[in-house]
């Protein structure tokens, strides 16, 4: 296999295994996001939990770049 098919296919896992967290964890709605809601319009900006998934993913780059 070449080594664009092996990226594909672990991109592919970790994509599968984050939806499937993302259903038990309540990662979506931290203290901290702004929703502003006015009449029947609503404005949802996640701004700590894209914080939070920024750290995660960075300490997680790092640490497969630390083992190469």
């Amino acid at each position: 296999m070449t080594g664009m098919a092996k990226l594909l296919m672990v991109l592919g896992a970790v994509i599968f295994i984050a939806g499937f967290l993302m259903q038990f964890l309540n990662l979506g709605k931290l203290p901290g996001d702004i929703v502003v809601k006015k009449g029947n319009t609503t404005f949802y900006f996640p701004i700590v939990t894209s914080i939070v998934v920024s750290i995660l993913l960075s300490a997680i780059f790092y640490f497969l770049g630390r083992f190469r």
